[in-house]
């Protein structure tokens, strides 16, 4: 019900969305789920460098190398690799939903597809590497908030006005969702 009525007052203009510096500040979650956001968003270049291409969506050669990469971190930053390894795990199912999302569209409508085809392995996969990086400095940032009972709704209320500040459209605000949905660790 909180969630509702905070949820409705942003959208009524009521509430105002904390810039991320003010919300970084805080044991919160905004710096995680704005991360999270960005990976989500930096899905439609992944989508424009594969459509039409003979490059399949899944990844498995590349998605094992980021698990392995970010589990080998992950005890350096006194986090459990296997959470670690979970979260990622969404991180990279929701960027698949984009892609998914994107290429439906674009073969539905050709003329919405981006003129220009970004390479993977020199414009996107490097932000994609820098985001993952900030994503495993904010786990381990949050790993006490993320172990509290409350961590489920403060997540929900961030992930919404992160959407909401960022403008999400449908799309990347269900992936958004899922890219978060194994953050918190209580029991």
């Amino acid at each position: 019900m909180r969630l509702r009525v905070l949820c409705a007052l942003l959208v009524a203009g009521l509430l105002a969305v904390p810039a991320p510096a003010s919300a970084s500040a805080s044991p919160g979650f905004w710096k995680l789920t704005d991360l999270a956001a960005r990976r989500v968003q930096i899905a439609d270049k992944v989508a424009a460098a594969k459509f039409g291409t003979p490059s399949p969506i899944d990844d498995p050669v590349r998605e094992q190398q980021i698990l392995d990469s970010v589990a080998a971190k992950a005890p350096g930053l006194g986090l459990d690799p296997s959470v670690v390894v979970r979260f990622f795990r969404d991180q990279i199912e929701a960027n698949k939903v984009v892609q998914r999302g994107l290429y439906a569209k674009w073969t539905e409508h050709p003329g919405t597809r981006p003129p220009e085809r970004p390479d993977l392995g020199t414009e996107v996969r490097p932000v994609i590497d820098r985001l993952n990086t900030g994503l495993l400095t904010e786990l381990a940032a949050t790993r006490d908030a993320r172990e509290r009972r409350s961590c489920d709704v403060r997540l929900a209320v961030t992930v919404r006005l992160v959407d909401a500040r960022r403008g999400l459209d449908p799309l990347h605000s269900v992936a958004l969702g899922e890219s978060v949905r194994s953050a918190c660790t209580h029991p």
